[in-house]
């Protein structure tokens, strides 16, 4: 096999919405630049992802420059949300954390995702990811923050490490769910050359000039069983993954990264695992 190099980068620009496939990202302390800095919250202020709302995955969100939005789903007009101002800001629930953030000023954007979705929901905007919510302190180091993705500032999952995946997938009960896409697994960048199951003993990373901490493996929740393209939901991958891949009590695949040192970082970059 060949040497590792960076097959694919995904941002999010809306936590949970389809995202876009970049040839090149900035790399920023808190995750690549324009990735989940805007999430949808319901009405008591808990952020809504595919886990309650399954046909996010057929939502779309474009990052403007300066760092603005295009929406668009199915059966919705087109819809551009500008950066709020941060005159003030509200506290959003992230799981377990509470992050103060910004609503989108124009309410045509909470009516917009509230009508798609058939909820009261509203969309807001970090505005400041270099102060508003740390890593996960049993894995962080001082200072190390993200935006609205789960808890690390960036995913990273291995070509080689799906295709094995869904080996197994094939010789099990649910066979006909696959194979599985990577956009099950919503990464940030996507890695191929490597041998499968190759990143769970990495523990520091370049990509390109970008050096990461690789800071834990990435626990697998129901959303992975959303079928990206009709929302639908299945019983595959964390059927297979409750058998074959788990460690303490979760089940994996892929690992979180948190950047050491800043960059761009472009599709075809070699990955060089460095400890």
């Amino acid at each position: 096999m060949g040497k590792a190099e960076l097959q694919a980068i995904h941002v999010h620009p809306v936590k949970a919405f389809r995202g876009t496939a970049p040839r090149e990202s900035l790399v920023e302390p808190w995750g690549l630049a324009g990735d989940r800095r805007w999430t949808v919250i319901d009405d008591g202020g808990k952020v809504v992802t595919q886990r309650q709302q399954p046909r996010l995955a057929k939502a779309a969100a474009e990052l403007l420059p300066g760092g603005g939005l295009r929406l668009s789903a199915p059966g919705m007009p087109p819809l551009t949300v500008p950066v709020p101002r941060p005159d003030s800001t509200l506290a959003v629930q992230v799981f377990r954390d509470k992050v103060e953030a910004v609503l989108a000023e124009d309410d045509a954007a909470h009516a917009w995702c509230s009508t798609y979705l058939g909820a009261d929901v509203r969309l807001v905007h970090m505005d400041d990811p270099a102060t508003r919510r740390p890593v996960d302190p049993d894995y962080a180091r001082p200072g190390e923050t993200v935006s609205f993705a789960d808890g690390y500032p960036l995913l990273l999952t291995s070509a080689a490490s799906l295709d094995a995946l869904n080996r197994l997938i094939a010789q099990g009960e649910h066979a006909d769910e696959g194979p599985l896409p990577m956009n099950r697994f919503r990464p940030n960048v996507v890695v191929s050359g490597a041998p499968a199951w190759a990143e769970d003993d990495w523990s520091r990373i370049a990509i390109g000039d970008v050096v990461f901490r690789v800071a834990k493996m990435s626990g697998r929740c129901v959303v992975t069983t959303v079928d990206q393209a009709t929302a639908e939901r299945g019983r595959e991958p964390l059927h297979s993954l409750g058998r074959h891949r788990r460690k303490d009590g979760k089940v994996v695949f892929g690992q979180n990264l948190v950047p050491l040192t800043g960059g761009t970082i472009r599709v075809g970059d070699p990955v060089t695992p460095l400890a």
